[in-house]
């Protein structure tokens, strides 16, 4: 079983990222900059292409590495430039799939800082749509065959150096539910997400409401307004200390009406 693992990656020097990475197999490095040209590299033997680029954004990011995934590849793990792996984890993604012969999709743990936390997978589980906006891009294992079949990719109006700020992500995994990929979430550590800035996220502004909004329409359609009252509702005590819950609803409606212009 063939595993490649496809970072993206901004301005970034390509032989010191994949020693910080450890990365133990075959990758694909898309690396934003100002050229454009191809490096071939290697690590313990494995083959490390990288495409420098002038594009920007995340989505077009993923979507770059899509294009450039070899053949013969079984499963790609999408991933970030400040992923750390732990020893084996290649092995580990693999032994996984082959336990569960009929996942399309498998999503993995990463150790990240407190205040970078989401979610941390508890105990395995099956993914549906109405659980699947937790999840972060670099959790994400997928047959690539049936990724391949199913045409989907990434949105490219969301995320780092979109229009919006995030939730390309999201938009992702709703879309490989709703082609029916089985997708489960597994309670297996592969790394470490490594303390950064972030590239989008500014703190509990108004845009980040407003953009919320837009996501949520994308992502619930006519239920986008209940969907965007009930997280209020559970994040208000942490998201809405300088900004009033009333006044994010209200931002978050005002994202759901520019989704559906």
């Amino acid at each position: 079983m063939k595993l490649q693992v496809l970072v993206a990656a901004l301005q970034q020097n390509p032989e010191q990222l994949i020693h910080r990475m450890q990365l133990d197999c075959d990758a694909v490095i898309v690396n934003q900059c100002d050229q454009d040209r191809t490096q071939n590299l290697s690590l313990n033997q494995h083959s490390i292409r990288v495409y420098h680029c002038t594009g920007r954004g995340v989505g077009a990011n993923r979507n770059a590495a899509l294009e450039h995934t070899d053949a013969d590849t079984d499963i790609i793990l999408f991933s970030d430039e400040d992923i750390v792996y732990d020893k084996g984890f290649a092995d580990q993604i693999c032994q996984a799939f082959e336990q569960h012969q009929k996942a399309d999709m498998l999503l993995f743990n990463m150790r990240v800082s407190p205040k970078r936390a989401t979610y941390y997978i508890q105990k395995e589980s099956r993914v549906r749509w109405y659980n699947s906006g937790r999840y972060p891009t670099y959790s994400f294992a997928v047959r690539l065959p049936i990724l391949r079949q199913s045409g989907i990719r990434f949105s490219t109006l969301f995320g780092g150096g979109a229009k919006y700020s995030n939730g390309e992500d999201s938009l992702f995994l709703r879309d490989c539910l709703r082609k029916h990929f089985r997708v489960y979430a597994l309670p297996i550590e592969i790394g470490e997400e490594t303390e950064r800035e972030s590239t989008w996220f500014q703190g509990y502004t108004e845009k980040f409401f407003f953009d919320r909004g837009v996501l949520y329409h994308y992502l619930y359609r006519n239920m986008a307004t209940f969907f965007a009252w009930v997280f209020i509702l559970r994040k208000k005590r942490v998201m809405c200390r300088d900004i009033k819950a009333s006044k994010a609803l209200h931002l978050m409606k005002e994202g759901i009406r520019e989704g559906r212009l």
